[in-house]
């Protein structure tokens, strides 16, 4: 991707919030990657220049990097602003959006970007306003030559890109695939920072609005090759793994769903069925999660029960999620395995009237999930966007990870 003479290829907006200052490390890092010759030009952007400095300062003092500061352009930037967010998308190749929850945030972002030449990298974990962005801005973004990826974090690099994996390792035809992932923690156990369950209840709350625009999009369905996989109990017994397990609620069947669309749409690869799930351990585990479920489900239906729920996150998730998120050494304790059990056919073997004959298991691997993968996960997008044009597909638009990066590097 041609960085247009402007002065920054990358620009971390939100550096100083929760997320956005592991990610503002992780661009730090990877500029004195062995496989790095030279230093690319970046910087961060936020409303507050003393903040912005701090994040900075700090990456310093953990990379052992004290010039740090000096080589990190600051830019000033209110989301409310439009006229800032235009400046800032002008000295950018790529914008790191790290400001959520996306749904009341992420479109001025975007628009500014699909505006001024720039593209855009969020780590969205928000099915409603990834689908709602597609439908919005994808022609626009297409005119542009430019490219809007959402959901490059934790959610759902690692299920989109994973299933891609799967079928490039299998030697046939991938039909279907389960995921299950499992959350390992240290001993002061796992947290996770609101803001992402900010993002939870207001989705949950919102379903109907997500429905309604499903409906409107009046796509015909991807054909189902193979048997139809059968959705399991909303409480199941994974023997491969030993462990019980409940549907995974995140953002990764949509995506997975849209990126198996347009491959087979445009690359007329033979699309695969998807489901996902997480491990919860044993049986203690299942009985308090019930609990925590359901106090969600009934108070999230409620103006006033959402009010609560954002309030007191540590009260309604049993302490899974507070304001302070997680600290240092539950992150470094925190690690994640996603397994994908696939299913399909043998070379030779047609998918009409038989049933699957071949069977794969595949996993992905990573550090704690929500912060160090996801700040991984979205600066190597952003690193393959600068570096790896020729393998992004040839126009510009809104894509999932799996339909913008699946190509890369396949071989």
């Amino acid at each position: 991707m041609a960085t247009q003479q402007r002065p920054f290829h990358l620009v971390v907006f939100g550096a100083s919030g929760f997320t956005g200052q592991f990610v503002t490390e992780e661009v730090a890092r990877e500029q004195v990657s062995p496989e790095r010759t030279s230093h690319l030009p970046w910087a961060v952007a936020g409303r507050s220049r003393e903040k912005l400095l701090r994040v900075l300062e700090r990456a310093a003092m953990k990379l052992g990097r004290p010039t740090l500061s000096s080589e990190v352009g600051i830019i000033i930037c209110d989301i409310t602003n439009p006229a800032s967010l235009d400046e800032m998308a002008k000295q950018a190749t790529v914008v790191l959006n790290c400001v959520g929850p996306y749904r009341f945030y992420g479109e001025p972002v975007i628009k500014a970007c699909i505006e001024n030449g720039t593209s855009c990298i969020d780590i969205s974990g928000e099915p409603q306003f990834l689908e709602l962005m597609y439908w919005k801005y994808h022609e626009k973004a297409a005119e542009k030559g430019v490219y809007i990826i959402g959901s490059s974090g934790f959610d759902s690099i690692p299920a989109d890109l994973g299933v891609i994996y799967t079928r490039n390792k299998m030697n046939g035809t991938l039909t279907a695939v389960e995921s299950f992932l499992t959350i390992s923690s240290g001993p002061e156990g796992l947290c996770v920072h609101d803001g992402t369950w900010k993002s939870a209840v207001y989705g949950f709350g919102d379903k109907s609005n997500l429905k309604k625009l499903r409906n409107e999009s009046d796509m015909k369905p991807v054909p189902i090759v193979g048997p139809k996989l059968k959705r399991r109990w909303p409480i199941s017994y994974c023997r491969e793994l030993n462990s019980y397990s409940i549907p995974f609620l995140g953002a990764d069947v949509s995506v997975v769903k849209r990126t198996q669309r347009y491959l087979h749409e445009n690359l007329e690869q033979s699309p695969v069925q998807y489901a996902a799930y997480i491990n919860v351990g044993g049986i203690t585990s299942v009985i308090k999660l019930m609990f925590a479920g359901l106090f969600f489900l009934f108070f999230v239906r409620f103006g006033i029960g959402r009010q609560l729920l954002i309030k007191f996150p540590w009260l309604f998730s049993f302490g899974y999620f507070s304001k302070q998120g997680p600290t240092q050494k539950q992150i470094d304790a925190s690690s994640f395995t996603m397994t994908f059990f696939g299913q399909g056919f043998s070379q030779g073997v047609s998918p009409v009237k038989n049933k699957p004959n071949i069977r794969i298991c595949t996993q992905v691997k990573g550090p704690e999930a929500g912060y160090v993968s996801t700040s991984i996960a979205m600066v190597q997008a952003a690193m393959i966007l600068l570096n790896d044009a020729s393998d992004l597909p040839k126009a510009g638009g809104v894509f999932t990870p799996g339909a913008a990066l699946s190509s890369w590097k396949k071989s």
